[in-house]
């Protein structure tokens, strides 16, 4: 087919696409992830799709996904949704405040979704109560929190529960705002709107979030003011949420109330070591209560009588700016107090600007489950990070505004570069916020969250998001010279010691926190953290300096390039494992190694203060994207290579305790957790992309499920569902090179819209079996057209004006590819 014909039939179906907008929302299963692994303590149910049935559900929180659900748009910055409290704190993890079995505490405007650590947000918050009378205590939530019964139900931009009290509570979420609807039981209905709310960290500890003070007032059935509060995962300084709300019937009584808070704040005004006190109610008529240095609780209490309505619908805005900016979100977004009138709005948001992006046959052809696995991942790697353009409380520089990116860490691999493709625009204005934080603060974040860097878990990953796009040639309105200056500073400079808890050595907070050793060492050592771990993340960062230094300051590129290979520093050609030689290893200042028992296989606790951050030397070995050549040849060339490859794989070999991120997985291989994302598909560069085919396609199949268990860790802002995407598109990105794997596809014809209106058409034929775990391996494939040689393609092949991939697929494994391997630009041997 001559090219013209090609485009003009991409053109046609491009128009037909954005014609007729298929219903892909009922494909979300916003429940995927909700749960952990093990036996005896996992769902035992199998609880139809968009379902859980407490009654038979056990609880199981190890490993889950810590999903936020409820309602909300894509990268908006309300969620709106349920807060729980799990009493067995063994299994719990309250991060996106939903959680299976956990008794709900409030309903807040704000969450994260699949973060771990100590939670954040979980703020804003109503509770509706029959009764305010003892020993119900409104600062005590333990006295009226409640449990569930029957079936929680989620949809798309929908969430409904029913509480042991007799209350169904239904949601729906808007951009900056939500609409909660109360279903009552006759009799007295009261609704606590408690500033003071948040999500707590069950077990305590230095990260918990704070209520630093705040103000509320009551006009008749509105109430406005604003909470500030601090703390939190990141650790984060305290930032104040504006708030409005409205019920749409107004109470009989409606009174304020304080409260002497009891909660221990570090450096900060509270009734210490005391028993929670009861709250002092405002006289009718007084509106207002405001809470400062000393730091009361304060919040109000409405109240309907028996004779009103049974039903109460509440509207709430929330503005990083003001009160009334809160006000106009909840009028602009939610204009109609008819709960399904949101839900419509944001089913149809969803499904416009993010799930038709991807489009797939939904016949009965097609794997029902597939279709769940692709558009639930689509989902969830899309609520986070939040777009706050317009509401930047610090500065006013024009630019867009961008937060809780948490963390970079997690989605630089594969979740930017489907951004880049499918959400060109929200994507550019990404990085544009990514580059003004670093204008106004000094640093662009790895993580952030409430207006504040942290944490950095590893490198200064922002560096390889920035070249990424800059690779595949995302110019925009993105000021590239501050870009590279930006990278530059993260580079050459040491951020300050922020002490924390978690690594007194060097900050956690922003930059490179052990760079002076990266500089004068060229590698980490063992005077830092995290030194194999950070090694390898450093080299990565230095290549992505060299990859962008390329167009904007071509004198730096041999610099960091040198600088790239300084993870070839830390490999220790003697050390053995399984028989296996050379190895990531630890390494003293004076250049001597700490070799002596040392197990690659193990990395303590892998966390903060262990010499590798959630992975073993073993994983972070394979991590190399930039030069693949040096790596093969360090592992003792092809062969080697290939067998040790094999070897990660094989069940009972790994011996590091994998906790919530890879709970259940015995392999030294570990699809729960980002350093391993890219390895499976590293057959490619032996030229036997069967075997990525064959690898990737049985950890998607073993450890992704339609089911509460549907992701292997923390899905880390939808990080774990894009890897999955990625699979299933039958592609795989290497991170800062403008280069795709080719792998095999799930879905014969898929079709996606990429660059902003440009389509790439994805297609598998041949002896295939839909519907089983047979048929996938590729035999032949074709780009526009031309038969392809190679098991990989560049960005400008298809990426930029779209195209047709053509995959021949049938049962057999076989070497299809005669040409070159996938490029190593970073290769340069020490």
């Amino acid at each position: 087919m001559a090219a013209s014909t090609v485009k003009l039939a991409l053109l046609l179906l491009a128009h037909n696409v954005i014609g007729q907008v298929h219903d892909y929302s009922q494909y979300v299963n916003p429940l995927m992830g909700g749960s952990g692994p093990f036996d005896g303590l996992a769902c035992k149910c199998s609880p139809s799709h968009g379902t859980i049935d407490h009654c038979t559900y056990l609880r199981n929180l190890v490993g889950g996904g810590d999903i936020f659900v409820g309602g909300a748009l894509p990268f908006g910055v309300a969620k709106v949704g349920i807060d729980t409290y799990e009493q067995n704190v063994s299994y719990s993890t309250l991060n996106g405040g939903w959680t299976p079995e956990g008794a709900v505490t409030a309903i807040s405007m704000m969450h994260e979704s699949g973060t771990g650590g100590f939670p954040k947000y979980g703020i804003i918050a109503q509770m509706p109560l029959t009764t305010i009378d003892p020993p119900v205590n409104i600062l005590d939530n333990r006295t009226y929190w409640q449990n569930r019964t029957g079936d929680d139900t989620a949809k798309v931009g929908y969430f409904k529960t029913e509480l042991e009290n007799g209350i169904t509570v239904e949601i729906s979420g808007a951009r900056h705002s939500g609409i909660i609807q109360y279903s009552f039981p006759d009799g007295t209905k009261h609704i606590l709107v408690d500033v003071s709310h948040y999500l707590p960290s069950e077990t305590g500890g230095y990260s918990n979030q704070v209520f630093l003070g705040g103000e509320i007032s009551i006009n008749g059935s509105t109430y406005t003011g604003f909470g500030t509060y601090g703390g939190g995962w990141n650790e984060g300084a305290p930032y104040t949420v504006y708030f409005c709300g409205e019920f749409d019937t107004e109470p009989n009584q409606a009174r304020t109330f304080r409260g002497r808070n009891t909660d221990p704040m570090t450096r900060y005004h509270t009734f210490s070591n005391e028993p929670i006190g009861q709250a002092t109610f405002g006289s009718d008529g007084s509106n207002r209560e405001t809470s400062g240095p000393l730091n009361d609780r304060i919040g109000a209490v409405f109240t309907w009588d028996s004779a009103a309505t049974s039903q109460v619908r509440s509207r709430v805005g929330v503005s990083f700016i003001s009160a009334e900016k809160a006000c106009k979100f909840k009028d602009d977004e939610v204009k109609s107090w008819k709960l399904e009138d949101t839900v419509d709005a944001a089913v149809e948001e969803w499904n416009r600007d993010v799930l038709s992006r991807i489009q797939v046959p939904t016949d009965d052809t097609v794997n029902s489950t597939n279709l769940v696995l692709l558009y639930s991942s689509l989902y969830f790697m899309h609520l986070m990070p939040s777009d706050r353009t317009g509401e930047n409380p610090l500065w006013d520089s024009g630019e867009p505004s961008w937060d809780d990116f948490y963390t970079l860490w997690d989605t630089f691999r594969c979740t930017v570069s489907l951004h880049h493709l499918i959400q060109p625009e929200a994507y550019e204005s990404q990085i544009r916020s990514l580059i003004d934080i670093w204008r106004y603060e000094g640093y662009m974040p790895d993580g952030r969250s409430g207006n504040w860097n942290g944490l950095v878990q590893g490198g200064s990953n922002a560096d390889n998001v920035l070249a990424d796009a800059y690779i595949k040639g995302l110019r925009g309105a993105i000021n590239w010279t501050d870009g590279y200056l930006a990278m530059k500073k993260n580079a050459e400079v040491t951020p300050y010691n922020t002490y924390s808890l978690d690594d007194e050595t060097a900050s956690v907070k922003e930059g490179r926190g052990a760079l002076d050793d990266w500089i004068n060492l060229g590698y980490v050592s063992l005077d830092n953290s995290r030194c194999i771990s950070r090694t390898v993340e450093y080299s990565l960062n230095d290549y992505a300096l060299s990859v962008v230094a390329a167009g904007e300051a071509p004198e730096d590129v041999q610099k960091y390039l040198n600088r790239s290979a300084g993870w070839q520093r830390s490999w220790n050609h003697d050390v053995t494992s399984r028989n296996f030689s050379g190895f990531l290893t630890p390494r003293f200042s004076d250049g001597s190694w700490n070799a002596t028992d040392y197990n690659p296989g193990l990395c303590g606790g892998c966390e903060w203060t262990s010499i590798s951050y959630e992975g073993t030397p073993w994983e972070y070995s394979f991590t190399v994207p930039h030069d693949m050549q040096t790596l093969i040849q360090f592992m003792g060339g092809e062969a080697e290579f290939e067998r040790r490859l094999d070897y990660i794989f094989q069940p009972n070999t790994s011996e590091q305790d994998l906790s919530a991120n890879g709970a259940g997985i015995t392999t030294i291989m570990n699809i729960g957790n980002e350093p391993d994302f890219a390895t499976p598909y590293l057959y490619n560069y032996l030229n036997k992309q069967y075997k990525s085919v064959n690898q990737s396609r049985a950890l998607a199949n073993q450890y992704f499920h339609d089911a509460l268990y549907g992701v292997p860790g923390n899905s880390d802002a939808g990080a774990l569902n894009s890897w999955l995407i990625w699979q299933m598109l039958g592609l795989y990105p290497i991170v800062t090179q403008p280069v795709y794997l080719l792998e095999s596809p799930w879905f014969s014809d898929i079709n996606i819209t990429i660059n902003g209106n440009q389509t790439l058409r994805v297609t598998s034929s041949g002896d295939h079996a839909t519907l089983g775990q047979q048929g996938y391996y590729v035999q032949s494939v074709k780009i526009n057209g031309q038969v392809w040689d190679k098991n990989w393609f560049n960005h400008e092949d298809v990426m930029v004006n779209g195209g047709t991939i053509e995959f021949t697929v049938g049962k057999e494994p076989t070497t299809w590819e005669s040409g070159d391997v996938p490029p190593s630009p970073g290769h340069f041997e020490l």
